[in-house]
């Protein structure tokens, strides 16, 4: 288990370095977590360390990269959002848990939060901010390792994602939740459930970074998620919600064969449909 100091902001501004930074290092680490721990208690904080060190040794296939702060402001602000978990107490100086973890949530609403408090009071409200679970100290290690499994679990189910980096802040986007990336003029907009979000970045390489996770280029402005996509007509791609994107001439044989092997690695739902060609829907295709 790695564990370090309160680390420096990732150099660069922009989606494309920030998007590969992320791909490989979730391509390269396996099963490692990034942890925060915020705890202004040297011996709750030693005790957390301890237990994930346990976990470690009970559990071969699993690292943990943890970092420690011991007051919230230090770890908002900036905010990094590439952890896989928070392990938050709720009574801290400058401000506490319940507070930060608001403010959290305007930031990064995919990490796994757990609270570790003796507020049981409090801990008993996560539901506002989405906590995973809560643990109330003391606490002993097999409660700990049971709800530490969970969160394990959900990250590894939800683990694919990236980091856009936005004027020196920057925000996780899980993958699943972008529909297409569209580019215009110097910048990429990232088309997702909650909206769109502008960068600057290059879509040639953000292809490159996504197209082993089920993305395809349907044109020269285009990025496509396969599992939004509903159907291809003539020379349009349909996709969720009504969007309808322009199918580019020198793209299409290459985009058709890709769609058709992304039938068979299940990044769409065929729904019965095998082969992808001129007005044939891709089996009403639902995201999944």
């Amino acid at each position: 288990m790695a564990c370090r100091s309160v680390p420096t902001p990732d150099p660069g501004d922009g989606l494309s370095w920030c998007g590969r930074a992320m791909m490989r290092r979730e391509k390269e680490r396996g099963r490692m977590f990034s942890v925060a721990v915020v705890e202004d208690d040297e011996d709750a904080a030693a005790r957390l360390r301890a237990c994930l060190a346990e976990y470690e040794a009970g559990h071969p296939d699993v690292r943990f990269d943890v970092t420690e702060f011991r007051e919230p402001t230090s770890f908002l602000d900036p905010y990094k959002a590439s952890w896989d978990m928070v392990f938050m107490d709720i009574g801290m100086p400058n401000m506490d848990g319940m507070e930060a973890a608001h403010r959290l949530r305007e930031l990064d609403a995919e990490v796994v939060l757990i609270f570790v408090t003796n507020m049981a009071q409090f801990a008993a409200k996560g539901y506002e901010v989405d906590a995973l679970d809560y643990i109330i100290k003391p606490f002993a290690y097999p409660d700990f390792e049971r709800k530490l499994t969970r969160a394990v679990r959900l990250r590894e189910r939800e683990s694919d994602s990236i980091v856009i980096a936005q004027r020196g802040a920057s925000q996780r986007i899980r993958l699943r939740d972008i529909s297409h990336v569209e580019v215009r003029g110097r910048n990429l907009d990232y088309h997702t459930e909650r909206g769109v979000i502008t960068t600057s970045g290059s879509l040639k390489e953000l292809e490159a970074a996504l197209k082993p996770y089920g993305f395809v280029r349907c044109g020269n402005p285009y990025l496509v998620n396969q599992r939004y996509i509903t159907a291809v007509r003539g020379q349009t791609v349909l996709l969720e919600r009504g969007v309808e994107l322009p199918i580019g001439r020198a793209y299409r044989k290459q985009f058709l064969t890709d769609l058709a092997a992304e039938l068979g690695r299940g990044h769409v739902a065929s729904g019965g449909a095998s082969v992808v060609s001129t007005g044939t829907p891709v089996g009403g295709a639902e995201r999944r």
